[in-house]
């Protein structure tokens, strides 16, 4: 039986501003953008490409604005995928090499971290 990770919940302050961030400058797919009710709004966005996707909103988690770190997507070019979120306005550090790959990392507005990962080839 497989168990796939589907689903990771990021908080955030101000949805509106987060789901503009996800979409505009990280590049992330709209799944879904539903109001349930005044407690509750469920927005899915999903990396492109991926099988997991990240949920914000509206009574979705009692975790603190910014408090997610260590999200990491594998991209198969690291230098491109920077190049692209510079492009769209999205702080990010310069690539970092390390023994396990490379990678760059940037926050959301509310803090939440993340980092793109190219991966070394396996011997």
């Amino acid at each position: 039986m497989d168990w796939k990770l589907e689903l990771v919940a990021v908080p955030v302050s101000d949805v509106d501003r987060a789901k503009a961030f996800y979409v505009d400058q990280v590049g992330f797919n709209l799944d879904h953008d539903q109001k349930v009710n005044d407690a509750l709004r469920f927005i899915q966005l999903t990396p492109r490409g991926s099988a997991c996707s990240i949920t914000i909103g509206t009574g979705i988690t009692d975790a603190k604005p910014g408090s997610v770190g260590g999200l990491q997507i594998v991209v198969s070019d690291v230098a491109a995928a920077r190049a692209e979120l510079d492009g769209r306005g999205v702080a990010v550090t310069e690539v970092q090499e390390f023994p396990w790959g490379k990678f760059v990392f940037f926050k959301d507005p509310d803090g939440n971290g993340w980092a793109l990962q190219e991966l070394i080839p396996r011997r």
